[in-house]
């Protein structure tokens, strides 16, 4: 009996190394490659779906470059047009333009001011500069 017993044991020990064996060179590989093309699908719609956001990030950029370009053409059509405005109350308004002049002298202090002449050439003060700056 104990001899059946123990050809039992070694019947059952051989038919499961036969069975892991078998699971490695079989079921394994196969279990490998199913893995594999599973990894592989999930890279790709990762890939897919970094894809679709680099679009999406593309397509709001220049969006907002439009919008940007569009504020940019209002903005500069109210300036165009605010100095229509002031050049038009200019013209042959020469009373506004030496009161314009004479505010901007008020607010100079201290700064030395050229004047055109009617040949367009400036007065210089070269001495009374360095007259001034000794002073100083």
């Amino acid at each position: 009996m104990i001899e059946k017993k123990s050809n039992l044991k070694f019947t059952v020990a051989v038919i499961f190394i036969a069975v892991v064996v078998a699971f490695e060179m079989f079921v394994m590989p196969m279990y490998r490659v199913w893995q594999q093309n599973q990894e592989g699908k999930a890279e790709l719609a990762r890939a897919e779906q970094n894809r679709q956001i680099a679009v999406q990030e593309a397509l709001a950029k220049a969006e907002s470059a439009k919008a940007l370009a569009q504020a940019e053409v209002i903005r500069a059509e109210g300036v165009a047009r605010a100095n229509q405005i002031i050049g038009e109350s200019l013209k042959d308004n020469e009373a506004y333009i030496h009161y314009l002049w004479v505010e901007a002298l008020r607010e100079t202090k201290g700064e030395v001011i050229y004047i055109p002449t009617e040949a367009g050439i400036p007065i210089t003060e070269a001495g009374n500069r360095k007259r001034r700056q000794d002073n100083d």
